[in-house]
């Protein structure tokens, strides 16, 4: 799912092209698509686009009359940006969900994967849009104080603290693992049972690892990017999506926890003292037989 740095490249990049532009047609491709009914696309024709925003993962674009289109990605939910724009009838096969024709071109929503997860919603007024928010915390402006009574209102796993929509605010699978590993702290620590001074360095490493590659990704797309540019799996990442791949910093083997649909990616020694984290489906059918620390994981394949 596109995070926080992802989601800030196509805010710029569409408030680029779109604002002050007219809406001149939209367009739904999937009968799943449309997830709201109050406001018909027609009522979207002829106005002009106001603003880009996002809320949380959301993509939000403002639209003269105090309406909204929000569009929610989900996993495999990506944005095409055609100049000018193709003729009305055509369409990008399977893939293509809905489009958003403008003056200067048009916006088409995709989506490779099988289970079409992306949403779109057309709102009227600020209090449709208040419906969909989530509250979470915005680092870029949070205090250090905010951050840490976030962190710690529940004792849960800092992977899933971090995760959580409802307590801040773009971070998904793949930064969570980003700065949990440039933290030097386990994804499975609890976080009361963190000290003041670990938290703190959460909080600093989390705003700036956002912001770093917020500021990348805007450097290395400085055109819209391509559905295939938007990704959670990025080669100078380090740790994340680099299962068995060296740790950056100690050159052990950076491991993983499998779970569902997701993995967290964690350098033992960096961040466990060596221990190995126990993975749900393998360690359970290991059981006595699943290595405690990376040495012996590593002397077992060897044998």
């Amino acid at each position: 799912m596109p995070e926080l740095p992802d989601i800030s490249l196509y805010v710029t990049r569409l408030s680029d092209r779109l604002v002050g532009e007219a809406v001149e047609g939209i367009r739904f491709f999937s009968p799943f698509i449309l997830r709201s009914v109050g406001v018909s696309p027609a009522e979207f024709e002829g106005k002009k686009i106001e603003r880009v925003f996002r809320l949380g993962k959301r993509i939000v674009i403002g639209v003269e009359g105090d309406l909204y289109i929000l569009i929610h990605l989900m996993i495999a939910g990506r944005f095409q940006w055609q100049s000018p724009a193709p003729p009305p009838k055509a369409a990008l096969g399977k893939v293509m969900l809905a489009s958003f024709r403008f003056t200067s071109g048009q916006l088409s929503l995709v989506e490779a994967s099988k289970k079409k997860r992306a949403a779109v919603y057309l709102i009227l007024g600020e209090a449709g849009l208040d419906e969909h928010r989530r509250e979470g915390l915005d680092l870029s402006s949070a205090t250090s104080t905010q951050f840490a009574e976030r962190l710690t209102e529940e004792n849960r796993t800092l992977k899933r603290a971090l995760t959580d929509p409802h307590k801040f605010d773009g971070i998904g699978n793949a930064y969570s693992d980003e700065i949990l590993f440039h933290a030097r702290l386990s994804p499975v620590r609890r976080t009361h049972s963190l000290t003041d001074l670990e938290i703190a360095r959460i909080f600093e490493v989390a705003k700036a690892t956002l912001l770093n590659w917020t500021r990348r990704l805007e450097t290395l797309y400085p055109d819209f990017p391509r559905p295939s540019d938007i990704t959670a799996f990025r080669k100078d990442f380090a740790v994340h999506g680099r299962y068995g791949k060296p740790c950056p910093v100690c050159g052990s083997p950076v491991q993983h926890i499998v779970y569902a649909e997701n993995e967290t990616n964690y350098c033992a020694v960096c961040q466990n003292e060596g221990r190995l984290l126990a993975d749900r489906s393998l360690s359970r059918l290991l059981k006595e037989d699943w290595p405690d620390t990376l040495e012996e994981l590593l002397e077992g394949r060897q044998q």
